[in-house]
């Protein structure tokens, strides 16, 4: 064979491998995009805002044309179930860990270092030990969290400027961190306000309607925050609240549906969905957890219930700029 002829068989025969390797490559590539991914979603307890914040993270993923199927566990607010609700997806050797509350995320962090977390309808991560800074999260965990910066400020400011309070009770269960750091953080803001807090602890969801009661006489206002517990049972604070025309703040809007006064706050649906993009960022793996920013919520307003206000007597002013609550 001449060297005319060689050269061109060597042609024909790289050729041919070129794109025998690219269809190998397209295939590679139709395979990585088609992956249906296992998440574990692990929630304390069944209420319209944590669905609302799942929702919002199957979406995120739905939008971003993650195929994904969903193992999703409740833990009847009972964290002894959230920590066999972490240590059977760890067993199961899911891809990621959709942790939907401060609880849940906690039990997670115990169960794996591995496994990527985002969490969401978190209040504090650095206090509740999730991540070591907002914006440096290390380990395998970030999320968005349920608080943003101005709220409760803005929620007490109303509070004490349009409706006069000085006395704030506040139902809670003192054994969730959550709940705990957002109490304190109340406490310490009114210092400066020449208003106090009246604490009422529980529990269970049994003893909210009796702290509640407890707390007649003793306050002029209440602000129930996002504590899984309370809000769980929330109808029988607002019963108690509106029998003694008492005005009830809330954490988030769902509180303000079910007949809390009003609220500064945010939809949890928006939370989660920020969360879902995290998430997808993490499975693409383009980021990782130890790197993606803990995040605040984006949006802040206020919502009021008329029907609410109207049963204690509140007249909704129109400099409050409030939207009512649907």
């Amino acid at each position: 064979m001449n060297v005319k002829k060689r050269w061109k068989s060597l042609l024909t025969v790289l050729a041919s491998a070129s794109l025998l390797l690219a269809a190998c490559g397209d295939e590679g590539e139709k395979a990585s995009s088609s992956k249906t991914y296992n998440i574990g979603v692990t929630q304390i307890a069944e209420h319209p805002s944590l669905n609302a914040a799942y929702d919002g993270f199957k979406k995120a993923l739905e939008d971003a044309g993650i195929e994904a199927e969903y193992d999703y566990q409740i833990a009847q607010g009972d964290n002894s179930i959230n920590t066999t609700i972490a240590t059977n997806l760890v067993s199961a050797n899911v891809d990621l860990i959709f942790a939907n509350s401060t609880g849940s995320a906690q039990a997670a962090l115990s169960a794996t270092q591995d496994i990527p977390i985002v969490f969401t309808s978190v209040t504090d991560a650095v206090g509740a030990e999730l991540v070591e800074s907002m914006e440096k999260p290390g380990g395998n965990v970030t999320g968005t969290i349920d608080s943003h910066p101005d709220a409760i400020a803005n929620t007490m400011k109303f509070l004490k400027e349009e409706l006069g309070a000085t006395k704030v009770g506040m139902v809670f269960n003192s054994g969730e961190q959550n709940s705990r750091s957002q109490v304190d953080s109340v406490k310490e803001l009114l210092e400066d306000m020449d208003m106090t807090v009246v604490e009422a602890s529980v529990a269970t969801t049994a003893d909210v309607k009796q702290a509640t009661e407890s707390l007649i006489g003793k306050v002029d206002s209440m602000y129930i925050i996002t504590d899984n517990t309370v809000v769980s049972a929330l109808e029988s604070v607002i019963s108690v609240a509106n029998e003694n025309k008492i005005p009830v703040m809330v954490g988030e809007f769902d509180s303000v549906k079910r007949g809390g006064l009003g609220a500064y706050g945010f939809e949890y649906f928006d939370i989660g969905y920020e969360a879902g993009q995290m998430a997808v960022k993490i499975l693409k793996g383009e980021s990782k957890p130890a790197d993606i920013p803990v995040q605040v919520p984006q949006k802040l307003k206020l919502i009021m219930n008329k029907e609410t206000a109207d049963t204690i007597g509140v007249d909704i002013k129109d400099e409050w700029k409030a939207e009512m609550s649907e």
